[in-house]
């Protein structure tokens, strides 16, 4: 269930940000997954598909890349790097 959560937070932190941008959606979002995320590239996608309906999100394209680096001060983290808007 803390999947629910984080994925819940990503997207309000989208939809912040194409509201700030005076968009009308996302169309393209690039996430880099850090080396003890402990989430797969694929688990995260399955995520993100659920997690996206029905948000500005709903449609966007989806980059996932895995930091292999267990020594990065981002090692744990998801972080949303870029958004396409449209």
């Amino acid at each position: 269930m803390h999947e629910l959560s984080l994925f819940a937070d990503m997207m309000n932190k989208v939809h912040q940000i194409v509201v700030e941008n005076n968009a009308e959606r996302a169309t393209h979002i690039s996430v880099e997954l850090g080396a003890l995320s402990h989430i797969s590239p694929g688990h995260f996608r399955e995520h993100f598909d659920e997690a996206k309906v029905g948000t500005v999100a709903e449609h966007a394209e989806l980059d996932v890349f895995q930091n292999d680096d267990p020594n990065d001060p981002n090692a744990q983290e998801m972080i949303l790097q870029t958004i396409e808007l449209e």
